[in-house]
């Protein structure tokens, strides 16, 4: 016997994209990866240093809201980084370790959706990261998608105050994935009006944060805006960060989560239970880590010399923007999205993931806004993302 709710889950896009490329064999080329968004640029160096150093915390067991010294660091960073004030106050009430945001975003639907209401919708991006869909499911509560591209405030203002009403939480993501758009501090104090106004949580999902285009700046996080609204208890609102992207750490399973203290009281509450906390070296890592801005930069750095050279290869045969910020790309093609993946990698060796593996078709319309678009995770080294492009500009052109 098992939970039915299990039977609701949709296969997760790498699993249609395994069944996709099954028995294609690959064009005898180097192989080159866009389709998963792993960054491969190096872990900082005083990151390893700062985990091997404390080693011998597996010694203890971790609280589940983490050391007074992993909040702190943490808060300084939000209030450096978002214009936050009263850094003692956000440490000890507003902010929760969590083992990535993966695991953050699905736990908190488990912690705060009450499937005994009457309206149970949970909004959310569409193409988006499916653990929102999933984490809607196995609370008992209903995904309702709104269709996102790159004029991200268009797309929250498209949302009409009766699918409002019906919410009890939107799921947001900024920067995108997969289109890299930002939502702005104004649209981000409309949203929050808004779920003042119809009493729902506002979960930001921001790994992607920190890997923004430094010629466009830093985008605007949810956070912030409360502040500036003068929410400084940030009701309604939570934000989740990582340093997967950030720090090039995905395999170190390290964020937070910050927002309402009322909220984080009773994850921290969930969480206990649930027997999640951060082990006591991943801590000390994430301490140095987010206490660092040096290796960011540098890693920022990268991803703008890979856009601006990728860009310029595929837009001889795309449209292509290069995104405010995420390392995604995001391009509209004149074929079918699943085709050309296959043929990818048949003809040249090049892995993609079709943008309508990322993206539902809700409504009576029946219409996928990942169709005919690819996601391009420009994660591999800068040659490697180059040649991509060649390869891909190389398809095109022989369709």
């Amino acid at each position: 016997m098992t939970n039915p709710e299990l039977d609701l889950l949709q296969p997760y896009p790498f699993e249609k994209l395994r069944a996709l490329l099954d028995g294609v064999a690959p064009a005898d080329l180097p192989a080159v990866s866009l389709s998963i968004g792993e960054p491969k640029h190096p872990a900082p160096q005083l990151v390893l240093d700062a985990m091997h150093e404390a080693a011998r915390e597996v010694e203890r067991y971790p609280t589940t809201r983490g050391s007074n010294e992993l909040r702190e660091t943490i808060a300084a960073w939000l209030c450096q980084r978002f214009a936050l004030e009263n850094a003692g106050t956000l440490a000890e009430q507003h902010v929760l370790p969590v083992n990535g945001t993966r695991e953050g975003l699905f736990a908190i639907a488990q912690c705060a959706l009450d499937r005994s209401r009457a309206h149970r919708q949970v909004l959310m991006p569409n193409p988006f990261y499916q653990i929102y869909e999933g984490a809607a499911l196995l609370a008992g509560c209903q995904p309702e998608f709104y269709a996102i591209d790159e004029q991200a405030d268009d797309n929250l203002h498209a949302i009409t105050d009766k699918q409002f009403a019906q919410c009890q939480m939107i799921y947001i993501c900024t920067p995108g994935n997969p289109t890299g758009a930002v939502y702005s501090a104004t649209t981000l104090k409309w949203l929050i009006e808004k779920a003042q106004a119809h009493d729902f949580l506002i979960v930001s999902d921001e790994c992607y944060s920190e890997i923004y285009r430094e010629s466009e700046g830093a985008p605007s996080g949810l956070l912030q805006a409360a502040a500036a609204m003068g929410l400084h208890g940030y009701d309604r609102c939570l934000a989740f960060h990582s340093l997967s992207k950030r720090s090039n750490l995905p395999g170190l399973r390290s964020g937070f989560v910050a927002g309402d203290a009322s909220l984080i009281s009773r994850f921290v509450e969930y969480r206990t239970y649930q027997g999640c906390s951060m082990s006591g070296f991943v801590q000390r890592a994430s301490i140095a880590a987010w206490s660092d801005e040096s290796h960011v930069q540098v890693n920022r750095a990268a991803y703008d010399e890979k856009f601006a050279a990728v860009a310029g290869i595929l837009g001889q045969s795309l449209g292509v923007n290069t995104p405010p910020a995420g390392f995604y790309l995001w391009p509209e093609l004149p074929v079918d999205d699943q085709l050309i993946t296959r043929r990818l990698l048949a003809e040249f060796n090049v892995r993609v993931v079709p943008g309508s593996f990322l993206a539902r078709a809700p409504g009576r319309d029946n219409y996928n806004p990942g169709t005919n678009h690819l996601r391009l995770a420009l994660v591999a080294p800068l040659d490697d993302c180059v040649t991509a492009a060649q390869r891909i500009v190389q398809c095109l052109q022989t369709s």
